[in-house]
């Protein structure tokens, strides 16, 4: 089994924003048109895959040498829409959240110092010639920030079952790894919305929450990923991917999961003046992906 084949999908999960051709600069935009010409583009799993295989040598290589040239292909209305992996950049803001959840100790051990040192130097170096970078993907480890679902609604749910090598439909927990070699597949569930809608259902949102409580961390959350969206062209597609957590829950788990849905249910108790049902149904959403991340704790 190559190295690449090896490594596993991480329980993640993603936000990500595809834009027009338009919205590129030149020559990215002729790179771009070119690419979405081809007969076929990777997918999700193989950017995870080449991705984690550079933490494979010794000592890892956490950010790669340069950035990658590769998108995530999709349509809208027809219209051919881009989500650059942006592998590099994504590399140095993981690793910059890395650094504020452990103690150097462990830090230490995962990651030499001198090759820590390095990393942020030529991250520094390379953000004052842009400046105005931003990562076209975001990522969840072992949940979906329960922000995110403020931006689709129910109808913008995508549910795929995965199937078994034989071709019957899978269930149990988190289905097995056979899509990596094209027999069978693993459930997919992802809201696709255009940017219009999700800045409209984020603004409405952010309106309910202030007339009706404090500041907190949701508005703040909602705030935070307001001003990102807006770095993207209107025109965009705003899609929300359960990547590999798909792996990590039972089948029914996913077929029953609407967190969209009750998340546009306790907005809507806020607007309505019913704070004690809002309550109610935001308490019952956040336990159900509080059970999803104690699972990383799991032996």
């Amino acid at each position: 089994m190559s190295v690449a084949s090896s490594v596993l999908i991480p329980y993640a999960s993603y936000l990500r924003v595809y834009e027009p051709l338009a919205a590129f600069p030149e020559p990215e935009r002729t790179h771009w048109t070119r690419y979405a010409g081809r007969e076929r583009t990777p997918g999700a799993q193989e950017e995870l895959r080449r991705s984690l295989a550079d933490l494979l040598p010794t000592p890892p290589v956490p950010v790669p040498v340069h950035e990658s040239g590769e998108a995530f292909v999709a349509r809208l209305d027809g219209v051919v829409v881009i989500c650059p992996w942006r592998t590099r950049l994504r590399g140095w803001l993981a690793l910059q959240e890395l650094v504020a959840q452990f103690p150097e100790p462990v830090l230490d051990a995962m990651l030499p110092p001198v090759v820590r040192l390095q990393v942020e130097s030529d991250y520094e170096r390379w953000l004052s010639r842009n400046p105005d970078a931003r990562p076209w993907i975001r990522t969840a480890v072992w949940h979906v920030p329960l922000r995110w679902f403020a931006l689709f609604g129910d109808e913008d749910r995508e549910y795929e079952p995965g199937e078994r090598p034989t071709g019957e439909r899978r269930s149990g927990a988190g289905a097995d790894q056979a899509g990596a070699d094209g027999a069978g597949r693993a459930p997919v569930l992802r809201y696709r919305t255009t940017m219009a809608q999700a800045r409209r259902r984020l603004a409405r949102a952010l309106r309910a929450l202030r007339e009706s409580i404090d500041e907190g961390p949701m508005t703040e959350g909602l705030v935070e990923v307001g001003r990102w969206l807006e770095e993207f062209h209107p025109r965009s597609l705003v899609e929300l991917d359960f990547g590999g957590l798909v792996h990590a829950v039972p089948e029914e788990w996913l077929a029953a999961d609407r967190s969209a849905e009750q998340m546009a249910e306790g907005i809507a108790a806020l607007r309505a003046g019913d704070g004690e049902r809002a309550s109610a149904v935001y308490g019952r959403l956040a336990e159900r992906w509080r059970a999803v991340r104690d699972l990383r704790f799991a032996n």
